[in-house]
């Protein structure tokens, strides 16, 4: 995830808006795996309010890289601060109508992720409990203020991650990241697809034996 400079006006108007926000109903259906999902227009009706009501704003933009399509989230603050996140994801098919599917799929489960909105049931018997939605709501505001908080060691992470092994760039990202309070750890370590700070690559080398060994020198071990 990339943000500006500054997140604080934007995580403090993000923290009030996922607080004030509903899920997205599961109104549309997949038929192949007989199931229920958000469709954009749900997640869209779900912020639009909360959103609006704290100065927020978004806009998103399809690329094409690789073969894979890619479409960037920005969520804005009127302050100007902003953050982003990036879904990618092969299309089905190679035409208009599979590139078209992917685009609107990416547009939905990105705005989902960085708004952090949890789905729900639209039907009676299968209504998520309200301390469930709660609970999905906490876990979003957690990894807003743990992003903040911690945007210094996020950003010195993944500058290790690209300076590579034996590089003091490395050692120091990863004495950043043993040094975050476990709680940290666990808002932070969320899938890149939900909002997480890290990407894929980036997880890879924080569970990799030289990334431990870059702080705990190899057999040793740290108080």
């Amino acid at each position: 995830m990339k943000t500006s400079d500054s997140i604080k006006e934007l995580s403090e108007a993000l923290n009030k808006a996922q607080k004030a926000m509903t899920g997205a109903k599961k109104d549309s259906s997949n038929p192949f795996f007989k199931s229920k999902y958000s469709d954009l227009t749900a997640v869209m009706e779900a912020i639009s309010g909360p959103f609006a009501d704290n100065g927020l704003s978004f806009i998103q933009s399809p690329e094409y890289i690789d073969g894979m399509i890619a479409v960037v989230t920005r969520i804005l603050h009127v302050s100007g601060e902003w953050c982003e996140g990036t879904v990618q994801l092969p299309p089905v098919k190679n035409d208009a109508q599979g590139y078209g599917s992917a685009i609107t799929y990416g547009k939905r489960y990105g705005l989902q992720a960085m708004a952090g909105v949890p789905s729900i049931d639209d039907d009676g018997n299968d209504a998520v409990k309200a301390a469930d939605v709660a609970a999905s709501k906490q876990k979003a505001v957690n990894l807003t203020d743990a992003i903040m908080r911690n945007k210094a060691t996020i950003d010195a992470i993944k500058l290790a991650v690209q300076a590579g092994e034996g590089t003091d760039e490395f050692n120091k990202g990863a004495e950043a990241y043993y040094e975050l309070s476990d709680d940290d750890k666990r808002a932070l370590w969320v899938a890149p697809t939900k909002g997480g700070p890290f990407t894929t690559v980036e997880r890879e080398v924080i569970k990799s034996k030289a990334w431990h060994d870059a702080y705990y020198g190899g057999g040793s071990t740290k108080e």
